[in-house]
């Protein structure tokens, strides 16, 4: 039954026929129509196998063939073998399709199979529940029929999905969903919404409580300060209470300023989408940081200022001078007197670039992708003697992500840092 073709054998068995038929023929003295009549014979036998064969494959439901005969037994056992060997793999397929679809029902984010139209070619089941889609009615359907908030339709016509996006879900105006795209095979798309209602409402209410916290706090503060002040100026030359108050009106100071940082952290995050139509004069506020700089470090430190004064930013004056001045006052404030802090401003390839470089203290490898989180200090003893909150370097990532940049560190520990930051060519004013 599973005997497989040979050529050979083909070749043998016709040379045998026609060898019998001339045979024949010579002995009946008509070789000619002898040879003629059995090949006429052969071709009806082979069109009969033929019609048996395509009874076989468009008809019939049997799934082994018909008993084959001759050089045929060999073609009715390829094609059953072959026809095994597409069920073992659409079988294969169906378990491996199977699995795929269980993992992506398993997923904890609504996930949407897209073509390169944009066409829906399969969601998961939270993707029902989360987008409102109806499947399989809603298979081939362009999703931004069925989403149709403008937001995402500008999403897909810019065709820019590094930032995700956030919208209201199209079930309900209350639900905020996170959608991000990633294009994988042969020009298609994955879709993948996550509903961030709850970490948007933990993220308005931590801001909330920072800001109302650091308001409630300010006026105790300045009272305190106010009384401190009064019953130092009451203590006379030697006095016992001379230290204790001293103390007490430093760690005042120190918390003031902490309250400030953070109302002006605050007012930082809560400024959404800011105003970068206005052109900021670098000249200017340059000079102004100089100033700051040199009352800091009075005669203790080498300052070197390197400015291109031709080189103005579109942004927001006070958040980009609170960055500066709370890079130059870490430089200052983490290096030993004698030090030497160079301060610039200039073109580079990418935009222009303001960076403060000392050779200070220097910071060890695993602390720097942690320095702009809130509170984070490197050195908890150290920052309280240097009065050192750990919120200034947070100031400057939320300033720095108003303007689209980021905050760029290399240091090397004993030897110094250097804290830069680029304001992309966008943003540089015209010449």
């Amino acid at each position: 039954m599973l005997e497989s073709y040979s050529g050979y054998r083909l070749i043998l068995r016709l040379s045998l026929i026609i060898t019998a038929l001339f045979l024949l023929g010579y002995m009946i003295g008509q070789v000619t129509g002898t040879v003629i009549i059995g090949t006429i014979l052969l071709l009806v036998w082979h069109y009969r196998q033929i019609a048996r064969l395509n009874f076989w494959l468009w008809k019939d439901r049997r799934i082994t063939p018909p008993q084959g005969q001759g050089s045929w037994e060999g073609v009715f056992n390829g094609i059953y073998r072959l026809q095994g060997k597409n069920r073992r793999r659409v079988g294969q397929l169906a378990s491996l399709l199977g699995r795929f679809r269980q993992g992506a029902e398993a997923l904890p984010d609504a996930a949407v199979v897209l073509d390169s139209t944009y066409n829906i070619l399969w969601c998961n089941k939270l993707a029902q529940l989360v987008l409102g889609f109806v499947w399989p009615q809603d298979n081939g359907q362009r999703i931004d029929n069925l989403i149709r908030h403008p937001d995402f339709s500008n999403y897909l016509k810019k065709g820019d999905y590094e930032v995700p996006l956030e919208i209201p879900s199209p079930v309900s105006e209350n639900r905020l969903l996170e959608i991000r795209i990633m294009s994988y095979g042969d020009r298609q798309l994955l879709l993948m919404a996550r509903d961030v209602t709850r970490l948007n409402q933990l993220e308005g209410m931590r801001k909330d409580f920072v800001a109302n916290v650091s308001h409630e706090l300010k006026t105790p503060l300045t009272v305190l300060q106010g009384y401190l002040e009064i019953m130092q100026s009451m203590e006379g030359d030697g006095s016992h209470n001379a230290k204790p108050l001293a103390l007490m009106q430093q760690q005042t100071t120190r918390m003031q300023s902490m309250v400030e940082q953070l109302l002006a952290l605050s007012r930082i995050e809560a400024a959404g989408d800011v105003d970068l139509t206005q052109v900021v004069n670098m000249q200017f506020m340059f000079e102004v940081l100089k100033e700051e700089a040199q009352a800091l470090a009075l005669d203790d430190y080498t300052l070197s200022f390197d400015c291109d004064k031709t080189l103005n930013v579109h942004g927001i004056e006070l958040q980009l001078r609170s960055a500066c001045s709370n890079l130059i006052s870490n430089a200052i404030r983490y290096t030993a007197p004698g030090g030497h802090i160079a301060i610039s401003w200039k073109r580079v390839a990418a935009g222009a670039e303001f960076a403060v470089t000392d050779n200070g203290v220097g910071i060890a490898p695993q602390h720097i992708s942690r320095l702009t989180e809130r509170f984070y200090r490197v050195d908890n003893a150290r920052s309280s003697k240097t009065g050192g909150s750990g919120l200034g370097l947070a100031i400057v990532k939320h300033a720095l992500n108003h303007h689209h940049s980021e905050l760029l560190v290399t240091s090397e520990l004993g030897k110094g840092s250097t804290f830069s930051f680029v304001i992309a060519l966008p943003l540089l004013e015209s010449q």
